[in-house]
């Protein structure tokens, strides 16, 4: 499945106004379960760790909505988004620009495994990035470069214990629900060891998506974009869908936070620069 031709369309639909934009915005915080747990330890970094205002790297800004989200959280701190897609870069840009931040929130190109910033950001999130990238231990090498002492990484991305929904084609190789991920999720050890490789002291790692956010995701992500895919008319039909799935996945969104997991489809990673 290509995940990025349907994430253009549907912000499409929602860039027409900064309204719609923000609606947007919390929307996902509300469907996408990873943004319930990034969420929450930004909130839990900002009462123990980041008292005043502070710089930030959101690496891999996508749409700009933990960006947008950040720059709440954090008041009056310097967020820079880096991102490999020119359009969603200028896209960010402007809606930034039209609700009164552009001198707070900028957005920017960059490779991350080309990008480092000596000493220059008290935090850095990175979510559902490293999937993508085939180089990962550079960019987590460019990320301990790029932060300051007592700086912190948090990540989010799919564990291997089928974060991108691995299925077997025909042609005996595997592949994920989403297409563009080069490997199928990190182990707990994996991630650890290669952070700890590129300099990190410090790293804690737990599973998300248990039993209820892997159904979760199954309702408010998989089966809706599987649809999509298929046909534009389900465009029409996705309000009613919501109507009828949005209170379940609310509830299950909850369960998973609140919750520790022996296993789960995704790793929330915390790691800090001592």
């Amino acid at each position: 499945m290509e995940y990025d031709p349907i994430k253009r369309r549907l912000g499409a639909v929602f860039n027409r106004t900064p309204f719609l934009r923000k609606l947007f915005y919390n929307l996902l915080d509300l469907l996408l379960l990873r943004a319930w747990h990034v969420n929450r330890e930004l909130r839990s970094l900002k009462k123990k760790s980041f008292s005043g205002k502070i710089r930030v790297l959101d690496a891999g800004s996508g749409f700009g909505q933990y960006s947008y989200r950040m720059s709440r959280i954090f008041a009056g701190s310097i967020i820079t988004g880096v991102d490999v897609k020119q359009e969603q870069i200028d896209d960010c840009n402007r809606f930034f620009s039209s609700i009164g931040l552009p001198e707070r929130v900028n957005f920017e190109y960059a490779d991350l495994t080309k990008y480092i910033e000596p000493y220059s950001y008290d935090l850095i999130l990175s979510v559902d990035v490293m999937e993508h990238i085939e180089e990962d231990e550079l960019v987590f090498n460019n990320f301990y470069k790029s932060l300051r002492n007592n700086g912190v990484l948090l990540i989010s991305t799919p564990s291997d214990q089928g974060g991108s929904d691995t299925h077997e084609h025909e042609q005996d190789t595997v592949h994920g629900f989403i297409e563009e991920h080069v490997r199928d999720g990190y182990g707990i050890n994996d991630i650890t060891q290669k952070l700890n490789n590129a300099g990190f002291s410090d790293v804690e790692v737990r599973y998300t998506y248990g039993f209820p956010g892997s159904l979760s995701w199954k309702f408010s992500m998989k089966y809706p974009i599987l649809m999509l895919g298929k046909s534009k008319a389900f465009y029409i039909l996705l309000p009613f869908y919501y109507l009828v799935t949005f209170p379940f996945c609310i509830l299950l969104n909850y369960l998973d936070v609140i919750f520790r997991h022996k296993k789960g489809t995704g790793l929330l990673v915390k790691a800090y620069k001592k």
